[in-house]
């Protein structure tokens, strides 16, 4: 019988509409989801913690010379650096489960492939998100991202409430937990504008932002919408 796995894998793959294609293979710690950083990567200047820091972020400079989602998304930047947001890309996820692909724009591409890093790499607001990087579903819809981040956080108490402690069972945190996301996400597009990156980079973190934007708006209407569907609980 096999062991529990070790790691956790992604691959990514973009096809230009040049026919150049870029590789991007992300390997997680599948205990952790911690992002297994590669040896041979230097950060960027602009990954430096003190760079633009985002406001939310509660590193010690002492302790950490370089913002941790910065450090580890420098590869991604640079691949992308005279690329522009529109252009069109077929877009490969390759996991253990499954293939996902989509004819779309780099932009999208890059946003899930930028969430990924964002999520698993340190960053002490983006931990709250790393349950979803397990079950990771690259091009999702807002409807299906707001069911699996409530089932997400509803995970949460319930594991909260095992501990002891008190659950938040009307989600009333929840909005907070994404207001920080949102302030983590505007620190990076500076970062990004002042690194002096092209539009792809910084449209893709605008992308993630409106989702968090919608994430907190939409969870009453969608959880609304498909009560419905539910129904034989509701019954018993």
């Amino acid at each position: 019988m096999n062991g529990p796995e070790e790691t956790i894998k992604y691959f990514y793959i973009f096809r230009l509409a040049d026919g150049t294609i870029k590789r991007f293979d992300i390997s997680l710690d599948a205990r952790t989801l911690n992002y297994i950083r590669p040896g041979n990567q230097t950060p960027p200047e602009w990954a430096k913690l003190s760079y633009y820091k985002c406001s939310p972020c509660t590193l010690d400079e002492t302790a950490h010379e370089f913002c941790t989602i910065a450090s580890n998304i420098g590869e991604v930047v640079n691949a992308f650096k005279d690329s522009a947001s529109y252009e069109n890309a077929h877009v490969l996820i390759m996991t253990k489960a499954r293939d996902i692909s989509k004819n779309t724009t780099i932009q999208e591409g890059m946003s899930s492939l930028l969430g990924l890093y964002m999520v698993t790499s340190g960053c002490p607001v983006m931990e709250k998100l790393k349950p979803l990087v397990r079950y990771h579903l690259p091009f999702s819809t807002i409807d299906e991202s707001v069911y699996r981040i409530v089932s997400m956080y509803l995970f949460a108490q319930y594991y909260l409430k095992g501990k002891g402690k008190k659950p938040d069972w009307e989600l009333k945190k929840l909005a907070d937990i994404y207001e920080n996301i949102r302030l983590v996400n505007a620190g990076m597009s500076e970062r990004l504008k002042n690194a002096a990156a092209r539009d792809a980079s910084i449209s893709a973190v605008a992308n993630l932002d409106d989702l968090a934007s919608l994430v907190p708006i939409l969870i009453n209407d969608t959880l609304a919408s498909i009560e419905d569907s539910f129904s034989s609980y509701l019954l018993e």
